[in-house]
């Protein structure tokens, strides 16, 4: 079992990048949940299989189609308190 936070920068708002990531976690069977940040930045809390939560990380690198991820800061962080993936405000 693994959890990572997510901080991603660059073209992640207004996009799309939030509804894209919560169906990429369900696909993948990762718990946790994803919303923006004041600065412009998504934030997204990961938790899971370890291989489920690395390929999602993997994916976040690029994004959706309209996405230009210019980098992403992960850090080690505790699970979250509900099962399922969930898109926050």
């Amino acid at each position: 079992m693994a959890t990572k936070r997510l901080i991603l920068r660059g073209r992640v708002q207004g996009i799309g990048f939030r509804a894209w990531l919560v169906a990429q976690a369900e696909t993948l069977r990762v718990s946790g949940w994803v919303r923006n940040r004041a600065d412009g930045a998504v934030e997204a809390l990961l938790a899971g299989e370890t291989d489920a939560v690395e390929e999602l990380a993997r994916l976040c690198r690029r994004g959706p189609p309209l996405a230009e991820v210019v980098s992403i800061v992960e850090e080690l962080a505790d699970p979250p308190d509900q099962p399922g993936f969930r898109q926050l405000r």
